[in-house]
């Protein structure tokens, strides 16, 4: 049963990720032939003065865009776990924009925030009317929104399924006791949703490492380099200057930064064998 599972990583995951290390030692334009570098390719990359930058901006994007989600994305599916019918319709209509083409919401949200013919001058709000993307506080802004916008409703389904996996005894016998809604908001629903906060916090951390379509179309790593992450970095490197081997070091580079923030998490969380009842 494992058998197919394995092989499927092993062609799609292993494969690829020891190429992009042997490349990584490699001069490549993409087209001619491949000839060995040595160190030379981590040594120009490691030396950049623009890496440190990439390195901040995608920290950067990353710890805001989880203060933002998680907070929000707990709420939601603390609401949406009620067993109420229109709160099963909301669920569906909050799930909408993860059905949705991150280019495609890029290119919506361009539109929609022009300073000449976008939302704020159509409906002559001054404080829409703004150069949002053109301007670097404001863009690492609207990508850290959007990013929120479009993935809190992912979250919020972990956390809604997280919730309802809680006895509901527990509620009952803290109501009898006296605790409020917010009281067991804060003893119960937070306590026993640990193991599921570190999940979401782990899918959100590693997952923005690879945020590239939606800054690629949004900003272009701009204004400046105020938004060029890390996979934008590599994409420019690799795919617009032809330099494979230094955009594979930053693939690796990735590989070994994901793979650490998820094992830190995961350490922070503790063991993940306990009852999720002994979450407090």
């Amino acid at each position: 049963m494992v058998l197919p599972a394995l092989v499927m990583f092993v062609v799609f995951g292993v494969v690829p990720l020891v190429g992009v290390l042997a490349l990584s030692f490699t001069q490549w334009d993409g087209l001619g032939p491949i000839h060995p570098a040595g160190l030379s390719n981590w040594r120009s990359v490691l030396s950049d003065p623009t890496l440190p930058h990439s390195i901040f901006v995608t920290f950067e994007i990353m710890i805001l865009s989880w203060a933002v989600q998680t907070p929000i994305s707990l709420l939601l599916g603390v609401f949406l776990a009620g067993r109420q019918r229109y709160r099963a319709l909301l669920a569906v209509l909050y799930f909408i924009p993860l059905l949705l083409s991150s280019a495609a919401i890029a290119i919506t949200y361009k539109a929609l925030l022009d300073p000449n013919f976008g939302l704020g001058p159509g409906l002559h709000l001054d404080f829409l009317t703004q150069d949002w993307l053109g301007k670097s506080n404001l863009a690492v802004g609207v990508v850290v929104f959007i990013v929120s916008w479009q993935f809190i409703p992912f979250h919020s389904l972990i956390y809604q399924g997280g919730v309802r996996q809680i006895p509901t005894t527990m509620y009952e016998a803290a109501s009898i006791d006296g605790a409020g809604r917010v009281r067991q908001f804060f003893s119960i629903t937070v306590p026993q949703l640990k193991y599921t906060i570190i999940t979401s916090s782990t899918l959100m951390v590693v997952g923005s490492l690879t945020f590239f379509d939606l800054i690629f179309v949004l900003t272009a790593g701009g204004p400046g380099d105020a938004t060029r992450v890390l996979a934008l970095d590599m994409y420019k490197r690799g795919f617009m200057s032809n330099q494979m081997g230094p955009a594979s070091v930053i693939a690796v580079f990735l590989v070994l930064l994901g793979l650490a923030l998820a094992l830190l998490l995961r350490r922070l969380g503790g063991s993940t064998t306990a009852s999720q009842q002994e979450g407090a």
